[in-house]
Order: structure tokens, then C-alpha cells, then sequence
């Protein structure tokens, strides 16, 4: 047993952060030099204080919340399929999004997304 939680534990925990717009347990469950990609990799934000200021934003949204569609677990690698509820410039709507997170000692050291069409409500 390795002390840690599991990569799937890790995931769930920011997911939930992540919809309680919690930035202090968010940006815990993620390594210190994280890094975000759009995938495959393209870095999007590294190290807390830059996903810091991006969540930071994103936060701000008032109908910001990621429903879990489906998740596959094989290893350390978390894959998310996710449909998330978004205030765009536009207006409200949803985006579909496809996570792969990688997990080593019980933090997130990577996330890249794959990220779908955005609809509009």
C-alpha cells in the first residue's frame, strides 16, 4: 500500500472541488509544477499559481459545474468524460469535454483535455 490515495480518489476530489468553486482543495489535489494541456500538447497552465488564475476565472462563472458522464481508470491515468455547464460570452450553455489526468503520489501532475462543441441553452 502506498500511503497515498488513489488516482481515481484524487480525480473525484477535484472534480468536487472544481464544482464547489473551491480553489484552496482544487489546487490541492493537483503537484506543485502541474501542468494543463489542450491535448496533445499545447500547455494551457504549469505550477499552482498559473492554474490558480486560470480556475480563478473559470470559478467566477455562476453556473459553472462539470456532470461526470463516464470515467475510465487504467493504472495512474484517470480519463474524465465530462459535460460541463459554462457561461460563455454568448451566453449559458454546456461543453462536452474529455479529461486524462495523470496521477503520481496522490496528485494530479497532468491534465490535458480534449474539449468538444459548445452549445448554447
Amino acid at each position: 500500500m502506498s500511503g497515498f490515495p488513489s488516482p481515481e480518489a484524487v480525480v473525484e476530489e477535484q472534480l468536487q472541488a472544481y464544482n464547489r468553486k473551491d480553489l484552496p482543495a482544487w489546487l490541492a489535489t493537483y503537484a506543485p509544477d502541474a501542468r494543463q494541456y489542450e491535448h496533445p500538447a499545447t500547455l494551457l497552465a504549469k505550477g499552482h499559481e498559473e492554474l490558480g488564475a486560470r480556475a480563478q476565472v473559470r470559478f467566477r462563472e455562476p453556473n459553472l459545474h462539470a456532470r461526470l458522464l463516464q470515467r475510465s481508470v487504467m493504472g495512474n491515468v484517470v480519463v474524465d468524460h465530462e459535460l460541463i455547464s459554462r457561461t460563455f460570452a454568448e451566453g449559458s450553455g454546456t461543453l462536452e469535454t474529455v479529461a486524462i489526468y495523470e496521477v503520481q503520489a496522490g496528485k494530479i501532475q497532468s491534465a490535458s483535455f480534449i474539449t468538444g462543441q459548445k452549445t448554447l441553452d
